[in-house]
């Protein structure tokens, strides 16, 4: 049932897809979200399909948010780093309002989780220039300046200074599993990551987003840096709940 204090958001990841209803006054679900794996292969067609059935499982109708792990201009896919190639140049956005008839709103999934953070995680009291980083498969980012985001910022792709790798293939979640690094060899990296963004943009707050938030207490702490940087309020839930924000105001 669709009322004016409730949202819905669906994030499509690498590895899943998850949607659910978000109570927009409070920031958090209304309802136990629902997951569902990516399709093995991750083409249009096949991630479209889960994210209609994710919303006919909670018989959702009105405007509705989802997040894509890559660049979202104005609704249309322009970058695929961790799903099939065939979503660069679909218009998600006009997709999935033509297939359900509802207005959907379309938009990074870092941006969405960066959006979430400010208004209800850990940076909503903050004032000035916050970088939101997700780590996971790969590295997202949003900046926002008071409140105003920046999207399509795509941190995950700069190649860093010293060992001249991007920084998702050096430094993010999936990397750390895959070589099976320490918790403190991946700080290391992290530290290299971090301070580069420092220098560029000065940013007052790094929130740090993705599932492996949950772990912040074993190396947020090893890096060393003049910005505060704090694990993410929503952890990896705030792609779901921004997605269903950002939605509903575009709506009203």
């Amino acid at each position: 049932m669709t009322t004016t204090t409730q949202g819905f958001g669906i994030d499509i990841g690498g590895s899943g897809i998850k949607g659910a209803p978000v109570d927009l006054t409070r920031g958090e679900f209304a309802a136990e979200r629902i997951r569902i794996d990516t399709p093995d292969e991750s083409t249009p067609g096949n991630v479209i399909a889960v994210a209609l059935e994710v919303l006919e499982q909670f018989g959702w109708t009105g405007p509705f948010g989802c997040t894509f792990p890559g660049i979202v201009h104005h609704g249309v896919i322009r970058s695929a780093a961790n799903v099939d190639k065939s979503w660069i140049g679909v218009d998600l956005e006009k997709e999935l309002t033509e297939r359900t008839g509802q207005q959907a709103t379309i938009l990074n999934d870092a941006d969405s989780a960066g959006v979430a953070e400010d208004r209800f995680g850990a940076a909503a009291d903050v004032d000035g220039l916050v970088i939101v980083t997700t780590l996971g498969t790969g590295i997202g980012s949003a900046v926002l300046h008071n409140g105003v985001l920046l999207p399509n910022t795509e941190f995950g792709h700069l190649h860093l200074p010293h060992h001249h790798h991007e920084a998702e293939k050096y430094a993010a979640a999936s990397v750390r599993e895959d070589h099976d690094l320490s918790w403190e060899e991946w700080a290391e990296r992290l530290q290299e990551f971090y301070a580069h963004l420092e220098f560029i943009f000065s940013p007052d707050l790094f929130v740090v987003g993705g599932g492996v938030s949950k772990k912040a207490d074993k190396y947020l702490h090893l890096l060393d840096l003049a910005t505060p940087i704090v694990p993410a309020g929503l952890r990896n839930d705030g792609g779901i709940i921004g997605a269903a924000l950002t939605a509903a105001e575009r709506s009203r």
